[in-house]
């Protein structure tokens, strides 16, 4: 019971949990936006779709440790994003983010969104091909424009769609480990910019051998997970006429 106590009032396990739902609202709003784009371009392609897809899948199919690697080298003070900014005088000085408080965790879901949005668009893609063609035919025939086509048929028709990619991220990005693990300390970093609750409860089990706390961490993380979720699919989810 001592163990419950002390995870509801550990200020850094809610440090951590704050971190992560700073770092999932820029993910979740990067890879809709992105993935759904990608999804609305593919299929109108009719000549090189295979390629295209090959090309924007490629970074789903390589592990965690080197997209992570290439995207911390390329946004990095030295790599060619930031020194491109520099030459353009979009930057005055290098931007050294992995420091600084306030953009680790957006930096972190860009270089993620790189590494996942590829998955995202294939189930949009999937969801997009599904939607019956008379739909749209019979709007245009009423004067419907291309955004109001796009409001009311295809949105409500990828709402499965939708659905899923939200809860999954959600349920993903709160057990996001790797990604900090190899780019800070246990703790995330000086100011704690980057901790988030695995790390949080991986520190606590392997660095400080408090396991009984961290199993408590852990029951407690598995409780918000189960409770944003139901949230999600109470909020967002509806039945499609």
């Amino acid at each position: 019971m001592g163990n419950w106590i002390t995870g509801i009032t550990d200020p850094l396990f809610w440090k951590s949990i704050f971190n992560i739902c700073y770092n999932q609202a820029w993910f979740i709003c990067l890879t809709l936006v992105i993935s759904l784009g990608v999804a609305l371009l593919l299929k109108q392609v009719e000549t090189g779709g295979r390629l295209f897809r090959t090309i924007y899948f490629t970074p789903q199919v390589c592990s965690v440790v080197v997209v992570m690697t290439l995207g911390v080298y390329m946004v990095g003070p030295s790599g060619p994003i930031q020194t491109f900014l520099l030459s353009a005088g979009v930057l005055e000085t290098p931007v050294y983010w992995q420091f600084d408080e306030r953009i680790t965790m957006p930096m972190l879901a860009m270089i993620n969104t790189w590494k996942w949005f590829g998955i995202q668009t294939v189930i949009f893609l999937a969801g997009l091909i599904g939607i019956e063609p008379a739909l749209y035919e019979a709007a245009e025939l009423d004067g419907a424009s291309a955004w109001q086509r796009f409001w009311n048929i295809t949105l409500p028709q990828l709402n499965p769609q939708i659905v899923f990619v939200l809860v999954t991220n959600v349920i993903n990005g709160l057990q996001m480990f790797t990604e900090v693990f190899m780019n800070f300390d246990l703790y995330g970093g000086m100011k704690n910019q980057a901790l988030t609750p695995v790390l949080y409860l991986y520190g606590k089990a392997f660095d400080r051998f408090n396991m009984g706390y961290a199993s408590s961490l852990g029951l407690l993380l598995a409780g918000l997970i189960f409770l944003l979720t139901l949230v999600q699919l109470k909020l967002v989810q509806r039945e499609i006429d």
